[in-house]
């Protein structure tokens, strides 16, 4: 007793974190949307992260500068050996250690939308620094070098340093172009004051190289920026399955906890319902059939009729909404014998001969003969066929006809076919017909209403036999209903089991 108490308290147990969890996830749902709603050309839903990408590309490749001015002074100290190469590297390390102190700092602090500006801002100004001590490099000049080989020198130090600030500054927007602005312009005032014609191609092919790093860094930007898009509607659509998931598992605890309450209910109310019921029966029979004296007047005796009718319906449709609950919840128990389906439809159109016969409705069955006996529930399959009589006499208007059929499936199995000539059920009402509860406008007007429950609890218990439920009407022709037992419960289908204690004594007395 103590377990089905505890188990039933388990039940109502209210999982109080999962609205913390709920709050959680539609939080995040709404700045997913709210990031996507706002992504445009700019993208400034992501500036905060592109930034942070940044910042931490400047930290990861912070080496690849100082070892490139490294090279670049110790190939210039051998083509020029002046110690002006010397300060510029000097330079050049300095405006790298500062790119990357504000990097580290950017870093420990978290950038946020009235502050993401100024970081941005600091980091371009980082870049322009970088452009100017590359100025200062290009105006380096070699006055022992011969030739032209130290213009070629420059001019690839230029190009290579071009290529590394533009790997670097993929997710800083117009880096390049604002960084390597100074050098340009640096170039481009020399190519003026000497009209030096290495000068003028040195500028052009500077300018041009600034122009296609920066193309080909804004493609980059972009496809980071879609990349980023798709991860942001994943993790949007895995939030709304989160929620989703939630709000279903909410449901269906909910679910069980009313099919509890109803259980509860309907086990309770069984006893309370059933006990004075009985009691109205038997005092109203007893009322009715004059058993204690006759009574004075004939109305009373009418009444008392009346009260055991109606007492019988009531009866009738509380053990309906009974069953149903005890096949719904698993509990509807088969107590499994040899019978004969025959036999069974002859006891019901019995049963309901008298209904019948009040309506002047013909009853016609054709059986088939020699069928085997089956193996089933006794008082489910009595349940069953009397369910399906009752409905055919309930809607047979006044002179109408029922046949009753009882024979053999194509499978090997056999079948109990109810067919009337009623008003049939429209097509469409069908589905309804066979839900629980579910009424037909047909049987919604008729002055014999019942629950609706009858055809389910016949689908429900053919079910728990294997079997199966057809129902055929078509309006103003009728209504044939067929329930359908497979070739797996006729007995002379089956194998016999055999004993296995007397085929050991045998054993045993042969030897």
């Amino acid at each position: 007793m103590s377990n089905g108490v505890s188990a039933s308290a388990d039940k109502n147990i209210v999982d109080l974190s999962r609205g913390h969890r709920n709050k959680a996830v539609s939080k995040t749902v709404r700045a997913t949307r709210e990031r996507l709603q706002s992504t445009g050309r700019n993208a400034p839903a992501f500036d905060r992260d592109v930034l942070a990408m940044h910042v931490n590309t400047v930290l990861q490749s912070a080496l690849v500068t100082p070892l490139f001015v490294t090279v670049v002074t110790a190939i210039g100290l051998y083509l020029n050996p002046a110690t002006t190469l010397v300060g510029w590297a000097l330079l050049a390390l300095s405006v790298h250690a500062i790119n990357v102190l504000i990097a580290r700092r950017a870093s420990r602090i978290e950038i946020t939308a009235p502050n993401m500006r100024k970081w941005r801002l600091r980091l371009l100004i980082g870049q322009v620094l970088v452009g100017c001590s590359w100025a200062v490099f290009s105006l380096q000049d070699c006055a022992t070098c011969s030739g032209e080989g130290y213009y070629f020198y420059q001019g690839a130090v230029l190009l290579v340093a071009i290529s590394i600030s533009a790997m670097s500054c993929v997710m800083l927007r117009q880096g390049i172009l604002v960084g390597f602005l100074p050098l340009v312009l640096a170039l481009l005032a020399a190519a003026i004051i000497s009209g030096h014609l290495l000068d003028i191609g040195m500028t052009a092919i500077s300018a041009t190289a600034v122009v296609f790093f920066h193309y080909i860094a804004d493609r980059q930007y972009r496809s980071n920026l879609t990349l980023m898009s798709y991860q942001s509607e994943k993790d949007d659509l895995i939030a709304e399955l989160e929620v989703a998931k939630s709000m279903s598992d909410e449901a269906r605890r909910r679910a069980e906890e009313a099919n509890l309450a109803k259980s509860r209910f309907l086990a309770s109310m069984s006893h309370e319902l059933r006990t004075p019921l009985n009691a109205i029966l038997g005092f109203s029979e007893v009322m009715s059939s004059e058993v204690l004296g006759p009574l004075a007047n004939p109305t009373y005796k009418e009444y008392s009729g009346d009260i055991h009718r109606s007492g019988e319906h009531l009866l009738n449709l509380i053990n309906e909404i009974l069953d149903l609950s005890r096949i719904e919840a698993g509990r509807y128990e088969l107590y499994e014998d040899a019978l004969s389906l025959l036999d069974i439809a002859e006891d019901c159109i019995g049963m309901v001969q008298l209904r019948a016969s009040a309506k002047r409705i013909v009853i016609h069955d054709q059986f088939e003969p020699g069928l085997p006996q089956i193996w089933a529930d006794e008082k489910a399959i009595r349940q069953v066929v009397l369910n399906l009589l009752s409905n055919a006499v309930k809607f047979t208007s006044q002179g109408g006809e029922i046949t009753v059929k009882v024979g053999w499936t194509a499978g090997g199995g056999q079948y109990v076919a109810v067919k009337d000539n009623g008003p049939g059920i429209p097509e469409e009402e069908i589905p309804v017909v066979l839900s629980a509860f579910g009424q037909g406008t047909i049987a919604i007007k008729s002055a014999e209403q019942g629950t609706g429950l009858g055809l389910p609890i016949v689908q429900a218990i053919l079910a728990k036999h294997d079997g199966q439920f057809v129902l055929r009407s078509k309006l103003r022709e009728g209504t044939e209903a067929i329930a359908i037992l497979p070739a797996t419960r006729v007995l002379q289908s089956l194998p016999a089991i055999e004993d296995a204690a007397p085929v050991e004594r045998r054993r045993k007395s042969f030897a």
